[in-house]
């Protein structure tokens, strides 16, 4: 393919990752909209994370299941562009089954929320189809080494989809701009907001997704990319990661039966709310002790592990679950943090600004991340590095401006752009030390977050967006560093730890209901402290070999 051709390809390319962040960001104001419509708990609401993030691993262990039961590589089998195809019809096929899950749904009723979540799952799984063969496709399109530069930059597209995202499901919902004056209640109880505008905006979704397709299969540009057809099989990382699905469907599954013949409005006994805290916090400690001993036990015997015998790359399948885990449960949780009083006592139409604001920072970070794309000289790209940030953060007000809500209060957020572009000078395009100083910075920030209330914390909160921006290309490109052969293999299973989205809102959700939300987001510090762990310990690794 020619060089010409290449960038066409990879602007084509660049339209999943949009999707991606579209609707990834939209549920952050679909939650809270979720758990007042069905009178949910701060859990139950974050179970939209767990149903769409836990579609990821379902689908990229299926893929790595079926390879290995046929010992036929399924992505050349297919091929990168073809199975993107099948994901967007898959994804299609997803907002259709949610376009019939919301159609007539009430208020409170328990069945609708369930087709809800198991529609978002089709989604999801779709997506996850998609991800798996457009990140290494990204990556075919050029020198391999500034393949992390273009993932970047379809990381920028994809945080504009997450800006967007939130004002135009925020708009669809409430059919307004923010108003402290709308009372939610009492719209709900009088049918003037229904589930009747989801439909609506579901086929819309479903429409675009079919757009794409289209555009996939009859691009002349994208031509059928394959991986090497040579499948390495890992059956006792297989067996492993099989270990960790179905203790996850055991769990989960004594988790709802808490929840089973629960009243509308009722509310679990104290028993039942540490019986669900505790069995989250196992399904978090069976997932990263099972990558760890798999690991300890490949050093003794190879042979059947793959990629997980590299310390490297087990640890970066945790700083992926973490990463994802932490990026999602910080928004996602964040609408009921700002309907407390000590936060502004917001309600559900108020939020899509920060919601919007929140991943506006990814955006501003993958932005200023991807400036290497395109090669520039070290006096430009200092300058871009300065320049690009504000651009982006512009881009950002301006999307909120337009759409009719008040952005004055934003503003705030310019001085966090600041220390994050600090951080990319010292991270001085490093992997290893942009990622620590990043979690550093995001560690930070969640402190002063958890220690102060008002704009302070808000902001402090949202800045975590900014941090956690260019975490996925440094943790990817150190985590499959020397791993050889092993590279396509370990590559897949990172996709599967976008787990942490599914796993880690949950946990926090339970936490909120027991000892307060202000208080839950510890666990976005404990988080942002493996990350800086993980940083040290690869380049240690590293150096010792």
């Amino acid at each position: 393919m020619s060089k010409n051709n290449q960038q066409q390809a990879l602007y084509t390319l660049v339209i999943v990752f949009f999707f991606w962040g579209f609707i990834a960001a939209s549920n952050g104001v679909f939650i809270p909209f979720c758990k007042k419509y069905f009178s949910l708990d701060q859990f139950q609401s974050q179970l939209i994370e767990f149903a769409f993030y836990g579609a990821y691993y379902v689908g990229a262990l299926f893929l790595f299941v079926y390879s290995s039961i046929t010992n036929k590589n399924i992505l050349n089998l297919w091929g990168y562009k073809s199975t993107i195809i099948k994901g967007l019809i898959l994804s299609t096929l997803g907002a259709g089954a949610m376009v019939l899950a919301v159609h007539g749904g009430l208020p409170g009723q328990s069945s609708t929320f369930t087709y809800i979540l198991a529609a978002l799952f089709v989604v999801g799984l779709g997506f996850s189809l998609q991800q798996t063969s457009a990140n290494p496709f990204a990556i075919s399109l050029g020198d391999e080494s500034t393949g992390s530069h273009r993932l970047n930059l379809a990381g920028g597209i994809n945080s504009f989809g997450t800006a967007i995202g939130p004002i135009v499901v925020s708009l669809a919902l409430f059919g307004t701009a923010a108003s402290a004056n709308i009372d939610l209640d009492a719209m709900i109880e009088n049918q003037e907001i229904t589930l009747g505008s989801v439909q609506y905006l579901y086929i819309f979704v479903g429409i675009l997704f079919l757009a794409a397709a289209s555009i996939f299969y009859f691009s002349k540009n994208l031509q059928e990319e394959k991986e090497d057809p040579t499948f390495l099989g890992a059956n006792k990382a297989m067996f492993s990661l099989l270990f960790i699905t179905v203790s996850l469907i055991v769990i989960f599954y004594q988790i709802f039966s808490q929840y089973l013949g629960l009243e509308k409005g009722g509310e679990l006994s104290a028993e039942s709310e540490n019986l669900i805290l505790k069995l989250s916090f196992l399904a978090l400690i069976v997932v990263i002790l099972t990558l760890l001993v798999s690991n300890f036990l490949s050093r003794k015997n190879a042979d059947g592990w793959g990629a997980m015998q590299y310390p490297q790359l087990v640890l970066g399948m945790i700083a992926i679950f973490t990463y994802v885990g932490v990026e999602v449960t910080i928004q996602g949780n964040l609408p009921e943090l700002l309907k407390t009083p000590a936060f502004g006592s917001l309600n559900e139409t108020e939020i899509a600004p920060y919601i919007s604001m929140y991943w506006g920072g990814l955006m501003i970070g993958r932005w200023t991340g991807a400036i290497a794309v395109f090669n520039p000289t070290d006096k430009i790209k200092k300058w871009l590095f300065i320049i690009v940030p504000y651009v982006a953060f512009g881009v950002v007000l301006s999307l909120n401006a337009i759409s009719g809500f008040e952005v004055k209060h934003l503003s705030y957020f310019a001085f966090f752009v600041i220390i994050q572009i600090i951080g990319f000078f010292i991270g001085k395009d490093l992997p290893s030390r942009t990622l620590a100083v990043f979690s550093v910075l995001g560690l930070l920030a969640m402190l002063v977050g958890l220690f102060t209330t008002g704009k302070i914390a808000i902001f402090s909160f949202l800045s975590g967006g900014l941090f956690c921006s260019i975490m996925w290309p440094s943790i990817f490109a150190l985590s499959i560093k020397n791993l050889g052969k092993y590279t396509s293999q370990g590559s897949s299973f990172l996709v599967m730890m976008i787990l942490g989205g599914a796993i880690i809102p949950p946990i926090q959700g339970k936490l909120a209901d027991i000892v307060g939300i202000h208080e839950s987001y510890w666990i976005t510090v404990f988080c942002f402290l493996y990350l800086l762990i993980f940083s040290l310990k690869t380049n240690k690794i590293f150096q010792t070999k």
